[in-house]
């Protein structure tokens, strides 16, 4: 038996490729590993950015002490109340997976709601393109897509440069990356 296996099997995120599509919303209840709680002042102005900017649905509410939201599994933000929020935005960030497919719509519909919101889309290093999305709340949240791997391209070589080669190549300890 081995220790290592296919991450996918596990993920809700597709597999990066042209046709990659987003899972349905899970309307399920489970054990959260990971989730997000942001204080707001003004809780349904950040719903409404969240549900009609960001993609995100509304899980349940408890009136005026919560708003859990969720995009695909595993993709939790808890919205509490606060009296203030920070001014200037932080440094830290949340990301989100997304699909490359959903990146302009993303985009188009942040920038509907809060018309500055939007930093991006950017390709990065690593084989992702990201959006940086500031959100009323100031919070600083990432939507990030795979690419699809081009094992000609750049980022190929600045993964292989890291240790990263992709599935069946066989240099390395990658093994227990894939």
């Amino acid at each position: 038996m081995s220790d290592y296996y296919n991450a996918f099997e596990i993920s809700p995120v597709p597999a990066p490729g042209p046709d990659a599509v987003p899972p349905e919303p899970f309307r399920g209840i489970y054990g959260m590993p990971a989730f997000v709680t942001i204080p707001t002042g003004d809780l349904a102005a950040s719903v409404d950015f969240w549900v009609r900017g960001l993609g995100f649905f509304e899980l349940f509410s408890i009136p005026g002490r919560l708003v859990h939201l969720r995009r695909w599994a595993f993709q939790d933000v808890l919205l509490v109340p606060a009296a203030s929020v920070p001014e200037q935005t932080p440094a830290m960030s949340v990301s989100f997976a997304c699909v490359l497919s959903e990146v302009d719509s993303l985009v188009e519909a942040c920038r509907a709601v809060r018309p500055d919101s939007v930093d991006g889309p950017r390709d990065t290093p690593w084989n992702t393109r990201d959006v940086a999305v500031t959100t009323p709340e100031n919070a600083r949240v990432v939507l990030t897509a795979a690419k699809p791997f081009d094992p000609d391209s750049q980022e190929a070589r600045n993964l292989e440069a890291i240790g990263i080669t992709p599935p069946g190549v066989g240099r390395g300890d990658n093994e227990e990356h894939g």
